[in-house]
């Protein structure tokens, strides 16, 4: 006997994604939505986020500065995600209205910041009386038909690279949380993490190596996405999407020192499913990723996709974040 799932806490968050699926353009799938309204030999690239007080932040670990430049950064991230360069950002914020002038203006202050920094411009939005504070940005951006990064598009023997190290994001949090963890750490390596945590970088330096490096190419097929809901997370999604496994080498998956000295055994789970580290996740031919990882000191080559084999995945998306 089937049971019905009728609550979002019984349907997870992935289920919810499939279950509204058919209501959606054939366009949704990826960390940004390919408009197909063409300038050129460039296409509008569209992706929307939303953060929520208590969910994605909150005074214990997060300045007003920070939390704006969260919001511009997740949004930049998908857009970098599909190989796009921004163009314009609207937010939209909802807020009670006991909420402080200080508040808010530090949450503007530091999305400018982060524009200022990585592209794109603010150019509308909407205020709202809310009952907790909500922050929800739509970013525009444009990219070229050959430079389109897609989840589909993986193919058997393509390496698998990450453009940077993971679970730095986690620990930062773990700081945050319980600062007595500090007191065991070189303050160098607590102030890296909680960085990290707090202004997460979108990674436009390397989309533009990669992009340096295939612009004599015909047009390879590369896949990814951003890892801002776990490394795991975004390898089983990809594999998924393009019809792949993956065979990860964990001697090559570096686990950064402030993790093995928080998480002790749990530090891989830690790099894999911690989340928020807005690295990208890319799928590509090999001679391609020696190039790449040639060039971008932070890249490096962490697995190889093969053919798949649902009865022995060696990624899920089983311990990754879910919001139900």
């Amino acid at each position: 006997m089937t049971t019905i799932k009728t609550t979002l806490k019984e349907l997870g968050e992935q289920g919810l994604i499939r279950l509204l699926q058919p209501y959606c353009s054939d366009v949704v799938g990826d960390d940004a939505a390919i408009m197909g309204m063409t300038t050129g030999d460039r296409q509008m690239v569209v992706t929307t986020d939303m953060l929520v007080d208590g969910v994605h932040f909150s005074d214990r670990t997060t300045s007003a500065e920070d939390v704006g430049w969260r919001a511009a950064a997740v949004n930049l991230s998908d857009l970098a995600a599909m190989g796009a360069q921004p163009w314009g950002l609207v937010i939209a914020v909802g807020l009670p209205a006991d909420t402080t002038v200080a508040w808010i203006e530090g949450v503007y202050r530091g999305f400018w910041e982060c524009l200022k920094t990585y592209g794109g411009e603010l150019v509308g939005g909407d205020t709202v009386r809310s009952p907790i504070r909500t922050l929800s940005v739509t970013a525009f951006g444009q990219v070229a038909n050959s430079q389109i990064i897609r989840r589909d598009r993986a193919r058997v023997g393509d390496a698998i690279v990450i453009t940077g190290v993971h679970g730095y994001a986690k620990a930062g949090l773990e700081l945050l949380l319980n600062p007595v963890l500090a007191s065991n750490l070189e303050p160098v390596l607590s102030q890296e993490a909680i960085r990290r945590h707090q202004r997460p970088i979108p990674r436009f330096d390397a989309i533009a190596t990669l992009q340096m490096i295939t612009q004599e190419l015909a047009a390879p097929l590369i896949a990814g996405m951003d890892s801002s809901d776990g490394l795991g997370d975004a390898i089983a999604q990809i594999c998924r999407a393009s019809g792949v496994g993956a065979k990860i080498d964990w001697e090559a998956l570096p686990i950064p020192i402030v993790v093995q000295k928080l998480a002790g055994e749990r530090a891989r789970d830690w790099v894999l499913y911690g989340g928020e580290d807005f690295e990208l996740v890319l799928f590509m031919p090999l001679e391609i990723a020696h190039k790449f990882v040639a060039a971008l000191p932070t890249a490096m080559i962490i697995g190889q996709a093969i053919a798949p084999n649902p009865e022995n995945p060696e990624i899920s998306m089983g311990s990754a974040f879910q919001h139900f």
